[in-house]
């Protein structure tokens, strides 16, 4: 705001009080509702007069103009945070601090920003304090641990990974036969076409896939209407209402309460059975965590692991699923992608006949189409958006991000929350070339910005760093993180990927698949759930291929 722009404000205000004198001394009754109608317009003039008039501490980022007290940026922010994004870097920079819900937020972007946030000590920045009031009313307690990750880590080996590749095909044939939206390839008509609506049906897919490996055969057979409340009510809790407001008392905040208690039930019950009969060493994550122990060879509790196997329920069907939808809408919309995807499955797995061989881990990790659509799919569509952190103490910020003032560096104060976006510094056009296009080749250049970004990401020839869940690169200095970097890097990603890139195979092997013809764009991104889905109308339709 410039210094007009105050005075102009201060003489308007200075009008509106004479006016009200005047109004008031003709009849002294009309003060009470003077009062009721001025009071929140007063509320307002002091927001605005504060921010323009009231000198700032010099040693805080520069602050984003908001009209509405409390309020702040949220709507703005809510309703397209990369749009936001970008309009406040334009006026302050890399660094810059607004207000959500009553919150200071300072975002820090670019690769150097998600380096300052997630690479930051967790004595100064704390997840646990920023996402604990969300996450443990839905997972339960005692998840939020070092040693739990590490607990998690001995499930997500290599030797299950080979395990689970053909277990995810067997699911992905399994629905494809027994679903109504596959009707026209169960029929095998090859001139008809069928649709379905891409995120639902990667949902199911994705729920299924998942409880077959990681869960478990018990999980597996119990998936009935009944589970599929318990997890859709479970599922009402994980919203970003309920990121800001924890304890509302509303209807969706029992049932998410009431979800939790009978889902801890239901599995510690399968780990009591497993117990009492001498569990098999079966290749999924209950039967790894039920064989760990602390390092004072205390073994998890029942409740512990039940807890553990909600998040990872929960945590990966949501941004599995998708990543998923995302994949398919952009070969649905790029036949041309999608039939190099489907002619490398030919080579490397093809028969003679037109069936195809079963796909096996070492297999699926010498596929360089499948590889460059997943990794830029998630480059344009990252799962999450934003990435925050509670400030435990005063923090300084490098001058490197965001150029001293006048009086010394900017500090991030204890109390604030900061911003890392990995979905910027993603599609930030002074990084990659066209990033609002999908292009799967830019991953094939070895001497690209997405292979240079990549490597940076996954520094297999670089330092490594045990957080307590075994070694990973650090990656928070890459542009290109799409499952976090640092201490708190998803340890779920190689999981994933297999699971992504299994199921999209399988898909794309079966059926060729086409955008509706009302739909001539990729759907635009829904910013109002906590993972980034697609908008609806989101229809693909699809028909059985021609086998020669």
């Amino acid at each position: 705001m410039s210094l007009d722009s105050t005075a102009s404000a201060a003489h308007y205000v200075a009008i509106l009080v004479h006016a009200t004198q005047q109004y008031v001394a003709a009849s002294p009754g009309r003060a009470i509702l003077l009062g009721l109608f001025y009071t929140p317009v007063l509320i307002f003039v002091l927001n605005i007069l504060k921010q323009l008039v009231v000198p700032r501490d010099p040693s805080l980022p520069p602050e984003v103009f908001h009209w509405i007290p409390f309020i702040g940026s949220s709507i703005t922010y809510g309703n397209d945070p990369l749009n936001f994004f970008f309009k406040c870097r334009e006026k302050h920079g890399d660094v810059f601090t607004f207000t959500l819900l009553g919150r200071k937020v300072t975002v820090a972007l670019g690769a150097k920003g998600n380096n300052f946030v997630l690479g930051g000590k967790s004595t100064a920045f704390s997840a646990e304090d920023a996402y604990t009031h969300l996450t443990t009313p839905v997972f339960g307690k005692d998840v939020y641990s070092w040693s739990k990750r590490s607990f998690v880590k001995v499930g997500l080996s290599t030797e299950n990974f080979r395990a689970y590749v053909s277990m995810f095909e067997q699911e992905v044939d399994d629905f494809m036969r027994s679903d109504q939206a596959f009707i026209i390839w169960q029929m095998n008509d090859i001139n008809e076409w069928g649709r379905f609506d891409v995120t639902d049906i990667m949902a199911q897919i994705t729920i299924l896939t998942a409880s077959r490996t990681l869960q478990g055969k018990e999980v597996r057979s119990g998936l009935d209407k009944s589970f599929s409340a318990l997890y859709n009510d479970l599922d009402g809790g994980f919203t970003p209402l309920n990121f800001m407001f924890p304890n509302l008392p509303l209807e969706s905040y029992r049932r998410r309460d009431a979800a939790q208690k009978k889902m801890s039930k239901y599995y510690t019950d399968i780990i009591c059975k497993r117990r009492e009969s001498g569990h098999s060493d079966e290749p999924d994550m209950i039967s790894a965590l039920m064989d760990q122990k602390y390092r004072d060879g205390r073994p998890l509790r029942d409740h512990e692991i039940a807890h553990i196997m909600i998040a990872l329920l929960m945590a990966g069907q949501h941004s599995s699923s998708a990543s998923g939808s995302w994949t398919l809408l952009h070969l649905a919309h790029n036949v041309e992608v999608q039939e190099a995807l489907y002619q490398e499955q030919v080579d490397h797995f093809g028969n003679p006949d037109g069936s195809f061989r079963p796909m096996t881990y070492e297999g699926f990790r010498k596929l360089p189409v499948l590889d460059s659509v997943i990794r830029e799919t998630l480059r344009m569509h990252p799962p999450i958006h934003s990435i925050m952190r509670y400030v435990r103490s005063d923090v300084p910020i490098p001058a490197t991000l965001a150029a001293p003032s006048k009086d010394g560096v900017y500090v991030v104060p204890k109390g604030y929350y900061v911003l890392a976006s990995a979905a910027v510094s993603q599609v930030d056009p002074r990084i990659w070339a066209n990033p609002m296009k999908w292009d799967p080749t830019r991953w094939s250049d070895p001497e690209g910005v997405a292979a240079q970004a990549f490597n940076t990401y996954s520094d297999e020839n670089g330092e490594k760093i045990d957080y307590g869940f075994g070694a990973i690169s650090k990656g928070t200095e890459s542009p290109y993180q799409p499952f976090g970097a640092g201490r708190h890097r998803c340890i779920g990603e190689q999981f994933a990927y297999l699971q992504l890139g299994v199921v999209i195979s399988n898909i794309i092997r079966k059926v060729e698949v086409r955008l509706e013809d009302s739909i001539t764009e990729i759907p635009a991104h829904n910013y109002h759930t906590m993972i980034t889905m697609p908008k609806k109308p989101r229809n693909i339709c699809y028909r059985r291929r021609r086998f020669d």
